[in-house]
């Protein structure tokens, strides 16, 4: 895979996009049944976010979609994006969306992977500067002021992080929650995402980098931490956290962790997270590249495992099976984008 996001990869992933979030089915609820009368479609529990397999994937596929919207504004497919978002992000359906986490037992749903999505997404639609653009993030809105009135409420009594590396782990859950705070200036949000982060990660030595990873991994533990404390402290001091917490990189170890990891079986919807891995893995890795001093011996090893894992990842991406295909694309722009920063 070539660095960088250009526009035939653009028109490919929106045009996959496009495709996975129209079709309801096969679909797997995170929904807790308290009658039989909760026995409902996809369509009808969530009529913004339904399609692509599952709810949080639908929303970063909308989130792809926006992006590459905003980043491409000449492709084809944009009346396409226009039309289903005018559909699925209409007020009547994001009302259901809100209506649908005030029930009594949605309390822990989609925490907080699917919550730093929606925010992903609210973000990147408040910087489309169109008529359009406009109307699809107000309309949006009142679901991202809901997920961030949950995240105040949650992180002052979330007494320990969760650090494994799939969808609630709570690094990743910060990250994506503090950039959507920074960029509207929503300064209570920042405020808590940093005092959780400094709470639970500032004093970590020595990452365990070398048990990575688990086999239904899709984000490195040790990656994604690194790339919230690079948003949380400055560039001298990440570069000192970093010492301590990785202090093998510039030996380019643990091996483990630098190295792409092999995928056995795409079918297979757990195995298949570990072409997540090595995308987010990718991501990960610029991001912490681009946050280190120039100069920086460690920029290099980190650019080479980034390329090695987006090599990697491009061959998930290319295969068919849905498993993967509904919702590996987002992970792909995140690392494509971050290579460029990279440089």
């Amino acid at each position: 895979m070539t660095p960088g996001l250009d526009r035939e990869i653009a028109g490919r992933l929106a045009a996959r996009a496009l495709a996975n979030v129209a079709a309801e089915y096969p679909a797997k609820l995170d929904h807790v049944l308290a009658s039989g009368a909760d026995a409902l479609a996809p369509s009808a529990l969530h009529p913004a976010f339904h399609g692509s397999y599952d709810w949080h994937s639908c929303v970063h596929m909308h989130w792809l979609l926006a992006r590459i919207r905003r980043a491409f504004p000449d492709l084809d497919c944009r009346r396409d994006i226009d039309t289903h978002f005018g559909e699925r992000l209409a007020p009547t359906a994001i009302a259901g969306e809100v209506a649908y986490l005030a029930r009594p037992h949605s309390g822990a749903f989609e925490r907080t992977y699917g919550w730093a999505w929606l925010l992903k997404l609210a973000a990147e639609l408040a910087m489309h500067d169109d008529p359009a653009g406009r109307r699809h993030a107000q309309a949006l809105q009142p679901l991202a002021d809901a997920f961030v009135q949950r995240y105040l409420t949650y992180l002052p009594r979330a007494g320990y992080a969760i650090r494994h590396g799939m969808h609630a782990n709570s690094a990743f859950g910060l990250t994506f929650a503090l950039d959507y705070a920074r960029s509207v200036g929503h300064d209570g949000l920042a405020g808590q995402c940093t005092t959780s982060a400094l709470a639970w990660f500032g004093d970590d030595r020595d990452a365990p980098a070398h048990w990575e990873p688990s086999g239904a991994d899709f984000l490195s533990p040790s990656l994604i931490e690194s790339a919230l404390m690079r948003r949380v402290l400055g560039p001298a001091g990440f570069a000192r956290w970093l010492d301590a917490f990785m202090p093998g990189l510039v030996a380019r170890e643990p091996r483990t962790l630098l190295a792409p990891v092999s995928v056995t079986d795409r079918s297979d919807p757990q195995i298949v997270h570990l072409d997540g891995l090595n995308l987010s893995r990718a991501w990960c890795l610029c991001e912490i590249g681009a946050a280190l001093p120039a100069g920086d011996a460690r920029v290099d090893v980190l650019r080479a495992s980034a390329d090695a894992h987006l090599a990697a990842g491009a061959q998930g991406l290319a295969s068919e099976d849905y498993a993967g295909a509904h919702w590996l694309a987002s992970f792909a722009i995140l690392a494509l984008e971050a290579r460029t920063v990279l440089g």
